[in-house]
C-alpha cells in the first residue's frame, strides 16, 4: 500500500532531503505533492525517475486527498498551514518551533517516546535538531539510573541555519562580510543561536530546556543550556553532563548505550576515535563518545554526542515518524 504525501518547503535545505531519506528508505508513495513559495513554483525536482512540478503553496494546496505532510518552510507558515491541512484530515509532521511546546501536540523522537505519537490530533511536531540527537542516549541514561540533572554545551553547524548560514561560512572563508549572522562565522564561534531572551538564554537555548522535559516527561527536570554556532557545514556536536539518582558503572553505561538502536558507539580514545561532524555527515544515527565518569559528582557523567542535524536532526527523524505512524496504524 502506498501513501499520498506532501512536502511544503520542498526547495529547502530540508525539504531536499526529505526526498533524498524517503527514497532511500524506500518509503512507500503512491503520489507526491511538492510545495514550496511563489518564486519557486513551477520548478521541478527528480523522485524516484519521475519529474515533479513545484506548487506554489496556497489555502486550496491541501484540498485534495493527502496522508501526510511534511513541513519545513518556518515557523509562521507551519502556523498558518498546518491547521488548514489538519482540518482536511492529513497528518503534519512538522519541522519548525511552532507547536512543538503546545500541550495537545505530540512532540517525537521515535526511539525515544513512540507511544506519544499515537495521541496526535492530525499535529506532529519534530524536536529541534540539538535536542533530537542528545534525548536519544538521555533516554538509555534515565531508563536505568534515573536523570537527576542534565547541562548541554553544543557545537551547531552552519547548515542548521539553512542555506544562508551555508552562504555565510562559504563567503566569510572569501573575506565577504556575513548577511545572515550578527558577526562572521568563519575562524569564530558565536555564543547566539536564535533570540535573546529575558533570562539571558538564547531561543534555542530555551527550546534545548523545554523540549526536554517534555520528550522525556520530566517537567521539573534541571537542565541548563548553551548553544553556540561553529564554523562547520554539517553536524552537530554536544557535550553533556548528566547527574544520575543512581550509582553506575561505565563499562554498564557503554554496553547500555552500544546496544541501543539508532545509537553508534565511537569511543576507543586511545586509537583517537570519537564521533566528529565530519565522519558522521549523511548518516541516520546518533554517535556517542568520550563516556567518561565526571569525577566532581557522586553519579556524574560526560558524554559527546555527534549527529547530522539535517538528517538525524530534521529530515530522517520527520520520516522515522511516519514510518512510526503507519506500523502503527495510526496515519
Amino acid at each position: 500500500m502506498g501513501y499520498k504525501v506532501g512536502i511544503v518547503g520542498a526547495t529547502g535545505l530540508v525539504g531536499t532531503t526529505f526526498l533524498k531519506v524517503l527514497e532511500e528508505r524506500d518509503f512507500p508513495i503512491d503520489e507526491l505533492y511538492l510545495f514550496a513559495s511563489a518564486r519557486s513554483a513551477g520548478k521541478q525536482v527528480e523522485f524516484r525517475g519521475k519529474t515533479y512540478t513545484i506548487e506554489e503553496l496556497t489555502e486550496r494546496s491541501f484540498d485534495r486527498e493527502m496522508d501526510y505532510a511534511l513541513f519545513s518552510a518556518g515557523g509562521d507558515i507551519s502556523k498558518k498551514y498546518s491547521p488548514i491541512a489538519s482540518r482536511n484530515n492529513v497528518v503534519v509532521i512538522d519541522n519548525s518551533s511552532a507547536f512543538r511546546m503546545d500541550e495537545d501536540v505530540p512532540l517525537i523522537v521515535p526511539e525515544v517516546n513512540p507511544d506519544a505519537a499515537m495521541k496526535h490530533k492530525n499535529i506532529i511536531a519534530n524536536p529541534n535538531c540539538s535536542t533530537i540527537q542528545a534525548v536519544v542516549p538521555l533516554k538509555v541514561l534515565d531508563d536505568r539510573w534515573s536523570i537527576k540533572r542534565v547541562v548541554y554545551s553544543t557545537y551547531q553547524a552552519v547548515s542548521g541555519s539553512g542555506l544562508a548560514g551555508i552562504r555565510d561560512l562559504e563567503d566569510g572563508i572569501r573575506g565577504e562580510e556575513p548577511k545572515n549572522y550578527p558577526h562572521p562565522i568563519a575562524y569564530n564561534c558565536l555564543p547566539h543561536i536564535d533570540v535573546f531572551m529575558e533570562n539571558g538564554n538564547t531561543k534555542e537555548e530555551e527550546k534545548m530546556i523545554g523540549e526536554t522535559r517534555k520528550i522525556l516527561e520530566k517537567p521539573n527536570l534541571p537542565v541548563s543550556a548553551t548553544c553556540v554556532r561553529v564554523p562547520v557545514k554539517h553536524g552537530h556536536s554536544i557535550s553533556v553532563n548528566v547527574e544520575l539518582e543512581k550509582e553506575f558503572e561505565i563499562e554498564e553505561v557503554r554496553r547500555a548505550l552500544s546496544e541501543t538502536p539508532g545509537i553508534i558507539l565511537m569511543d576507543d580514545p586511545s586509537n583517537n576515535i570519537y564521533p566528529m561532524p565530519i565522519s558522521v555527515e549523511g548518516k541516520d544515527e546518533v554517535f556517542v563518545g568520550r563516556v567518561r565518569r565526571d569525577e566532581s559528582l557522586v553519579s556524574g557523567l560526560n558524554l559527546w554526542i555527534v549527529a547530522d542535524n539535517i538528517r538525524k536532526g530534521a529530515a530522517t527523524n520527520t520520516v522515522q515518524i511516519a514510518e512510526l505512524l503507519i506500523r502503527e496504524g495510526k496515519n
